[in-house]
């Protein structure tokens, strides 16, 4: 148990197993802790990111710690990283031992005051969740579970849920993501080229249409119908 005390030197083996110990306990401390410790992380990348990021700092800002031990910490912290994601794989046991299960906390417009003392987050933190989603009233929630990565999963009462074109059957048009054709002032050729349109035609459209110019124009994309939409500098 040496490997526990500081001294002047360490021999692989120790490495190894300081490295085997702090990733295990990491591990066990994170768990304890919570789900809000994580940040939206899964719990074995956070404990992966937290160890190599103190592994590799210590040798960066103390010129007399050598690069020996963190390298071999660095590699068997990795080693039991991608052991843990296999295994985590693998065994549903272990999954549900690292990755808790979705805490319930509401349900049909109801609080539950466990959940939420089992998640250790407090009623304004769930309020604050709720308004992001654009939500101002808790009856108007049907489910919400807090997630083993620190989120909360909402959905709304199908009564409350926005009305789409498919609730009537309604024909639509097919996606299309709008092209960037002007951006802080420069004209993308690209696709000018790729629209089959000139640079002049471009100018016209911005002088006729939005009474402007090139180098004024902030963004300016168009769609598959040739319809530009133009922010300019303000």
């Amino acid at each position: 148990m040496d490997f526990f005390h500081g001294q002047e030197t360490l021999s692989i083996i120790e490495w190894i197993l300081r490295s085997v110990v702090t990733f295990i306990f990491l591990l066990f401390a994170v768990k304890v802790m919570g789900s809000r410790a994580i940040s939206q992380l899964r719990l074995l990348d956070f404990v992966m990111a937290l160890m190599l990021g103190n592994i590799i700092a210590h040798p960066l800002s103390d010129h007399r710690i050598g690069l020996k031990g963190s390298v071999i910490s660095t590699i068997v912290i990795i080693s039991l990283y991608l052991i843990g994601i296999f295994l985590n794989l693998k065994w549903i046991w272990l999954r549900n031992t690292i990755e808790a299960t979705p805490i319930l906390l509401i349900k049909e417009g109801e609080i539950f005051y466990k959940g939420l003392k089992k998640a250790r987050i407090s009623i304004d933190t769930l309020l604050a969740e709720l308004r992001k989603e654009k939500i101002v009233e808790v009856k108007k929630v049907a489910l919400a579970l807090w997630e083993s990565d620190g989120r909360i999963s909402i959905f709304l009462d199908p009564q409350y849920e926005a009305i789409t074109p498919s609730t009537y059957q309604l024909q639509t048009e097919p996606f299309e993501l709008p092209r960037t054709i002007i951006k802080e002032g420069k004209i993308d050729f690209q696709v000018l080229k790729q629209i089959n349109k000139e640079e002049g035609w471009l100018i016209n459209e911005l002088m006729n249409h939005h009474q402007t110019e090139v180098n004024r124009v902030l963004l300016a994309t168009i769609n598959r119908k040739n319809d530009l939409k133009v922010f300019v500098y303000k």
